[in-house]
């Protein structure tokens, strides 16, 4: 089970990681938290906003003792896939390979194939061959990029999420679909995709050093920091950013205005989301929602196991 919700983190990530942010011309001064309140409006009572990193070491994964209680007094709890649903989560293995058949070889050189092959007998050895020649190249950029968080046990905030929601008996829900999801990678040529696939693979110690600066940047909170960081980024995926980030923003801001005039729930997605003026804090303010930050010391380490 935990293997697949962590494969289900990967396919999550992939949506986000790979996409840059639209630069914002002005910004509000910067405020260091992940954790949003929702209030006004005319809503009776305040839903929260919280930014996650979808993949991170078990011992950055922390709540605040402001997040348990969030969890604890929300009616349910939504992430971007409903992670609680084995059937969603297993439907994962329907969307990983190409459409048409379509292998690695189709869009690389023979020696590049090689090169993907090499990196992941050295660093996934379990991933079998024929696996990887029919995966889609962005899910396996996902894997390369997980190399850089250079711990045993890599998680998610997701999984911690939900492992507090269980105390609770919460329900678990999710914004978009797996079905969805593999939409938008498909509208990704494939040929795009390969290309990016081995600048990820050449470049292996800069991007180390991109996932620890990410890494940082996520512990202190910085969703400003981490906007403009992601703006740096420049590629042929800069093109798909209304698939990748915009569209689903927008999508998920008219969801939460709808869910959230009946109860109090806590929405918790990818901290790339939240920023810019395309971000889903500025989209709900812009629907009327008053949307502040809430202080979110993070609690320390439990010794469970």
């Amino acid at each position: 089970m935990r293997l697949l919700l962590f494969t289900a983190l990967f396919f999550v990530n992939v949506i986000t990681s790979i996409a840059q942010k639209e630069r914002v011309v002005q910004k509000p001064a910067p405020v260091k938290s992940l954790l949003w309140e929702i209030s006004g409006n005319g809503i009776k009572q305040p839903s929260y906003l919280f930014g996650t990193m979808h993949i991170i070491c078990r011992d950055d994964a922390l709540l605040s003792k402001a997040m348990e209680k969030i969890i604890a007094n929300s009616s349910a709890i939504y992430l971007e896939l409903d992670m609680d649903n084995m059937m969603e989560l297993l439907g994962i293995f329907q969307y990983m390979n190409m459409k048409g058949g379509k292998k690695l070889g189709d869009y690389l050189t023979a020696e590049e194939v090689k090169r993907v092959k090499d990196w992941f007998v050295k660093n996934q050895p379990l991933i079998p061959a024929m696996m990887i020649e029919k995966m889609k190249p962005i899910f396996l950029s996902s894997m390369v990029g997980e190399k850089g968080f250079n711990c045993q046990q890599p998680d998610g905030m997701e999984m911690r999420i939900m492992e507090e929601a269980n105390k609770h008996g919460k329900e678990i829900k999710g914004l978009e679909t797996m079905a969805y999801q593999a939409g938008i990678m498909d509208s990704i040529p494939y040929e795009i995709q390969a290309k990016e696939l081995i600048k990820s693979i050449d470049s292996g110690d800069v991007q180390d050093s991109s996932v620890k600066m990410l890494i940082d940047l996520y512990k202190q909170q910085d969703i400003d920091k981490l906007d403009t960081m992601m703006n740096k980024t420049e590629g042929e995926m800069s093109k798909y950013n209304e698939f990748l980030l915009y569209r689903r923003n927008r999508n998920w801001a008219d969801k939460i205005n709808t869910l959230i005039k009946s109860n109090s729930y806590l929405f918790a997605v990818g901290a790339g989301h939240l920023p810019g003026n395309k971000g889903v804090i500025a989209l709900l303010r812009k629907l009327g929602y008053t949307v502040k930050p809430v202080e979110n010391k993070w609690a320390a380490p439990s010794n469970e196991m």
